[in-house]
């Protein structure tokens, strides 16, 4: 949730984020209105309190002539306290819809509209040039033997998929060596929980415009999650954290699971848009003051992990209509598809600003001591995905797939052939 201060002092800032986003401005009106509304409650409430306490110990000063009557009154004022608690509640409960009916304030600087009004920001490698005519991953990935869409489907439906030999071993290496740098850069490693409560998903932002992506278990009011940001954002939920010594920052290797809604007949084919891929995703608790040159070095580690992998990549200030309502500012990178002559995204780091710890209530105490909400950024690090960047990028005439260097050790070859 935004920081109400913020609105009070400038709600203009807020419906120009609002508008940025393509979102509606008037709900900062409505939001303004219940903040006012119910501030007037608890005043309301608070003096009808003080006034019943008062007259409770006139009652018990008063002369037995005097005490039937005062205490007529005070069972009335009772009732009417009882009634501003009740108002109160309400009250609380409208601001608190309005307040989550908003989304993050977009930082200055991020561009205005929607999903495809990005601003590409570098582009780092070079396309490679064929002297052949390319295939697509899972063509490449079907006669190598790594990738089975036909029993995937089988076995759980459409766009589920088996990966086999060595592209179980690929992904294996992805995520081992993104693990790996992960830690030699101060990151805990984490294997978090994957079936989370609703406050938890609900208080990382998924069950507002992402709702209709998240798989929920009925019978356990459970979540699935999408990305390990969300356990992640709730490990520290209602704790005061102790920042004195820089930012915590964590690291989880989880399987992700997205329903795709919406998505009907697009990237249908192989494993660019799956219900089922796992990721390695870096989450990062810090103060407000940090998180945009925490937000960089997210980046910078992004950038570090592509490079192993060896393929271009483009990146991109993603428009405040395409940042999700969680995100202040973020920067994906997009990783070069041969297939498809354009970049896909590989790879997406938010800065998240207070705004998912201020509904997670996570805090810590500045240097005099007093709690304050933390900041949250994310960024991924590696998953599934980009198994179709790297065949498709490393693709040679006979059909044979180079490996990355660095990625060799992990999967025991440096080539990957055609099963004969």
């Amino acid at each position: 949730m935004i920081d109400l201060r913020l609105l009070r002092e400038d709600p203009d800032a807020v419906r120009a984020s609002q508008r940025a986003r393509g979102e509606d401005p008037a709900l900062v009106d409505a939001l303004l209105e219940a903040d006012a509304a119910r501030r007037a409650a608890v005043a309301t409430a608070d003096n009808l309190r003080a006034e019943h306490k008062a007259m409770g110990k006139l009652v018990g000063k008063a002369s037995k002539e005097e005490r039937p009557t005062l205490l007529a009154q005070a069972q009335e004022m009772s009732v009417k306290v009882k009634e501003a608690e009740a108002a109160q509640h309400a009250a609380d409960a409208d601001l608190d819809a309005a307040h989550r009916a908003i989304s993050n304030v977009v930082q200055d600087g991020a561009p205005a509209g929607g999903e495809d009004d990005y601003v590409v920001l570098e582009t780092v490698g070079t396309p490679p040039e064929f002297d052949f005519e390319p295939k697509d991953h899972l063509e490449l990935g079907e006669a190598l033997g790594v990738i089975d869409m036909e029993r995937g489907a089988k076995v759980s439906g459409a766009r589920f998929y088996f990966l086999t030999g060595y592209g179980a071993l690929l992904q294996l290496g992805l995520l081992q060596l993104a693990a790996q740098k992960a830690v030699a850069n101060g990151f805990t490693m984490m294997i978090p929980p994957v079936l989370v409560r609703p406050e938890i998903m609900a208080g990382t932002g998924f069950l507002g415009q992402h709702s209709a992506e998240v798989y929920h278990l009925a019978d356990d009011d459970l979540y699935l999650v999408g990305t390990s940001e969300v356990p992640l954002a709730g490990y520290h939920s209602g704790e005061i954290l102790d920042l004195g010594d820089g930012a915590k920052r964590y690291v989880g290797w989880s399987s992700c699971f997205r329903r795709e809604a919406g998505s009907y007949g697009k990237d249908t084919r192989g494993i660019i848009r799956v219900h089922q891929f796992d990721k390695v995703e870096m989450f990062v608790y810090t103060t407000p003051q940090e998180a945009d040159a925490e937000h960089r070095r997210l980046l910078a580690w992004e950038r570090e992990m592509l490079a192993a992998i060896e393929v271009p990549y483009r990146i991109i200030d993603v428009a405040a209509g395409d940042l999700g309502s969680s995100a202040a500012r973020k920067f994906d990178c997009e990783g070069w598809v041969p297939s498809q002559r354009t970049y896909r995204e590989l790879t997406s780091t938010s800065n998240c600003t207070t705004f998912q710890a201020r509904r997670l209530a996570v805090r810590y105490r500045d240097e005099n001591g007093k709690p304050q909400i933390a900041a949250t950024l994310n960024g991924t690090l590696a998953t599934t995905r980009w198994i179709v960047a790297l065949l498709e990028n490393h693709q040679q005439a006979d059909g044979s797939v180079r490996v990355p260097e660095a990625l060799v050790p992990f999967v025991g070859t440096e080539v990957l052939r055609p099963a004969r």
